[in-house]
């Protein structure tokens, strides 16, 4: 996220459009001035750019979705900034002006996720990335409310992702233990050979270097990694009792 200087910002959310570019403006405080100025960007900029404009905003529409925003919720935003995407000072006040702003604006939630799934229609993973951690908000504070749960249904569908992510989802974070057969998605009915099939799916599209050639932003690399491994040793844990 080198690019979230003022004016360079500015241009990538002029390129943008919608709702997201028009976000990126109002939180780096660009004006408009020459608008003749004619700079192109790479579509992986433009795409990393909406992920991380459209992340900050959904995250505080889910927080603020059920009345308040907790101090859990505070929390693990401040978490994901710090530590899991390890921002620097510049990112940081970045992504906090966008959560602030979107959290009070009077955009839909809808409008954001729609724009984001469309510019990243090519890379359905990285859309699964931005559920996970929209999920991963929703239960900081260990409650579902039923507003949070409807976003997170609605989110299934504008993403156009698999439609038993939520229910995985669910079981996951609300349980310590993790079935592995849940994180791979896949039946205890099925076959080993059916199994083995779809880990080795899943450990190609899910590889670091699949989902960073599709444009998914380097401060999510390691979020990748934990996915990846987290596959391998799944089916590792299978099939050792095959």
């Amino acid at each position: 996220m080198s690019f979230w200087k003022s004016a360079l910002g500015g241009m990538i959310g002029l390129s943008l459009g919608g709702p997201i570019g028009a976000l990126i403006g109002a939180a780096i405080g660009y004006k408009i001035g020459n608008q003749d100025q004619q700079v192109s960007f790479s579509s992986q900029e433009q795409q990393q750019a909406a992920f991380f404009t459209a992340l900050f905003a959904c995250l505080a529409k889910l927080a603020k979705s059920d009345g308040r925003v907790s101090e859990e919720e505070v929390i693990k935003v401040d978490h994901f900034i710090k530590e899991k995407f390890k921002f620097d000072k510049e990112q940081r006040v970045f992504a906090i002006k966008t959560f602030n702003h979107a959290k009070d604006d009077s955009v839909p939630y809808r409008e954001y996720a729609s724009q984001l799934s469309s510019l990243l229609s090519n890379n359905k993973n990285a859309l699964v990335f931005f559920y996970e951690l929209l999920f991963e908000l929703a239960m900081a504070d260990h409650v579902l409310a039923k507003e949070e749960e409807a976003l997170l249904q609605e989110t299934v569908a504008i993403f156009g992702i698999d439609p038993n992510l939520y229910d995985s989802l669910k079981k996951r974070f609300s349980s310590e233990n993790k079935d592995p057969y849940k994180i791979l998605g896949v039946d205890r009915g099925m076959s080993f050979s059916e199994i083995k099939k779809v880990y080795q799916r899943k450990r190609r599209e899910f590889h670091p270097d699949t989902l960073i050639s599709k444009g998914l932003p380097e401060e999510l690399l390691e979020k990748a990694k934990e996915r990846f491994i987290e596959i391998q040793t799944a089916f590792e844990e299978i099939e050792k009792k095959n």
